[in-house]
């Protein structure tokens, strides 16, 4: 990645800042004049489209999984069905109902949306640090694995994760990820099909014997997950670099000097922890809101003291939301990329919603994301809100809240933002740390909301009555049904402090790519939450 072409599109992006309705207005003309003679843009009657109200008018809101059935006749060979262009791979998501998502992924998309934002989105890095480019070697890149397995469509085309992009194939050789052009980053081609879990060793055992300054992490559980899997495998990495082996093949010089160096350490502090490994760690960049925020200041204290914590870009599979500019709270919306409308999340979005441009929205408020891209998407609801948290220019900075996933027991219509928020507040009234919490209802007489919760130290006996007014104090519905006696109070049930790091290992070593392993607010599925609670039983580590 080169420097010049990062600053280039991050002063591109600054230019845009201040006159978001003008960059929005020739955004769109450029998509329509681009696709409107798509099937979509003729069922539409997209020729015809001038303005945002325009569209509007002609195209309902939909979720990617509305948009399917145009999706399935591209994927099938039909051509220009939404888009001018072929797509070219598909990007793939679990979403928050577990079905897979297919997103069209076309070369003008990726040259003239992701690829500009995705290079914008490490300028404040390479601003405080720059030498966190310079030095690709020192970079370790949790998050881009080009060389990963790819999975395909039943139609055969590529069906992958943004994160396992290779950009060389679209003509873009300088955007290979930081870290991903080292020499030792590469995992042999004979171990290539090694699953996620082993995958994941084998990375942190190359990473082992360099000297890294920066680690790309993005997804906040995999942030969380380094240290722990760093004090569940490193013997098995103290007997390889001894060795010089990986994955029980020779692979580098043996390094008995660097081996007794790590298990020396491991032995003295009883655990080891990424500033053992890498005493000069400077940054980690990653998601830092939501439940995300919650966590994340225990487990930077285990990458090293001074280590600082930069923004990654707010997006989704569906496409880029928000660029970090600077080192303060919020990233302003990505004009340049995106046609993007927002509907109050305080209502579940319809074909009809009534949907505000990114000039009027106000600071403090969430909302639901609708975007409309030249890659193909109209007015696509994704499953992901977003809080104003402020203005840069005209343009407003958001922070990503929560899954668009609603729980109730008694028609409170309780909103992962809104339960973050709660959770939050009642940690900063008891004093609680936590080091991951999830939320669940609990069935039978009035039902109730439980938290499970891991503390980062003594819990909070008092945490669930501190939720359970936050809980009043954030959401109406839920104050009205406390207030009427048909909801019981909120319980906070302590659970072992590794139980998120062992449902994160559980999903790696079942398959799932590191990546796609996110926090979940609202556990989705009654044998994850039996086996948190179970957890509370089993000894400390």
């Amino acid at each position: 990645m080169r420097a010049e072409r990062v600053l280039a599109e991050h002063r591109a992006f600054l230019t845009a800042l201040d006159h978001p309705e003008e960059v929005q207005r020739e955004l769109l003309a450029g998509i329509l004049e681009r696709n409107a003679g798509t099937a979509f843009g003729r069922d539409h009657g997209l020729d015809r489209v001038r303005t945002l109200d325009d569209l509007r008018r002609a195209v309902p809101l939909r979720t990617h999984e509305a948009l399917m059935p145009w999706i399935e006749r591209a994927m099938a060979g039909e051509d220009a069905v939404l888009t001018a262009d072929e797509p070219v791979v598909y990007f793939s998501s679990s979403g928050s109902t577990g079905r897979e998502k297919h997103i069209p992924v076309t070369r003008s998309y990726m040259r003239g949306t992701f690829l500009p934002f995705y290079h914008a989105a490490f300028a404040p890095l390479l601003r405080t640090l720059p030498q966190a480019l310079a030095a690709p070697t020192a970079v370790l890149n949790l998050w881009q694995d080009p060389t990963a397995p790819i999975a395909r469509t039943g139609h055969g085309q590529p069906h992958i994760g943004a994160s396992q992009v290779d950009y060389r194939t679209f003509g873009e050789d300088s955007a290979v990820g930081p870290g991903n052009d080292a020499e030792w980053s590469r995992i042999p081609a004979e171990l290539a099909t090694a699953g996620p879990w082993e995958r994941s060793y084998l990375k942190l055992r190359l990473a082992a014997e360099q000297d890294i300054r920066v680690v790309i992490g993005v997804n906040p559980a995999m942030v969380a997950g380094l240290p722990y899997m760093l004090r569940t495998v490193w013997p098995r990495l103290v007997e390889d670099i001894r060795a010089g082996t990986l994955g029980g093949r020779p692979h580098t010089r043996p390094d008995p000097g660097r081996a007794d160096e790590i298990e020396r350490c491991a032995r003295r502090f009883g655990t080891l922890l990424p500033y053992h490994l890498w005493p000069r760690l400077e940054a980690v960049l990653v998601w830092n809101s939501a439940l995300a925020s919650l966590y994340l200041p225990r487990v930077r204290e285990t990458y090293g003291p001074g280590v600082r914590l930069f923004d990654a870009p707010v997006a989704s599979c569906e496409g880029p939301a928000a660029v970090p500019v600077d080192l303060r709270p919020g990233a302003p919306l990505y004009v340049p990329g995106c046609v993007y409308e927002f509907v109050p999340a305080d209502a579940p979005v319809t074909a009809g919603s009534e949907t505000l441009a990114a000039t009027e929205l106000d600071a403090g408020q969430d909302y639901h994301l609708v975007l409309t891209h030249v890659g193909g998407l109209y007015r696509c609801a994704v499953t992901d809100v977003v809080r104003v948290v402020g203005h840069l220019g005209r343009t407003p900075r958001i922070v990503y809240a929560g899954r668009d996933i609603v729980r109730s027991v008694a028609g409170e219509r309780l909103t992962e933002a809104v339960a973050v928020r709660a959770l939050r507040a009642a940690c900063h009234d008891t004093g609680a740390e936590i080091r991951g919490a999830t939320f669940h209802l609990a069935g039978g007489g009035r039902g109730r909301h439980q938290a499970a919760v891991a503390f980062a130290g003594p819990a909070a006996p008092d945490l669930s009555g501190a939720l359970d007014a936050r809980l009043a104090e954030q959401c109406p519905g839920y104050r009205e049904a406390r207030r009427s006696d048909r909801i019981g109070p909120a319980e906070v049930i302590p659970v072992h402090p590794d139980a998120f790091q062992w449902e994160w290992e559980r999903a790696v070593r079942a398959g799932q790519r590191p990546p796609r392993v996110k926090d979940r607010v609202f556990l989705p599925t009654e044998e994850a939450w039996e086996r948190l609670v179970a957890s509370a039983s089993q000894p400390a580590a």
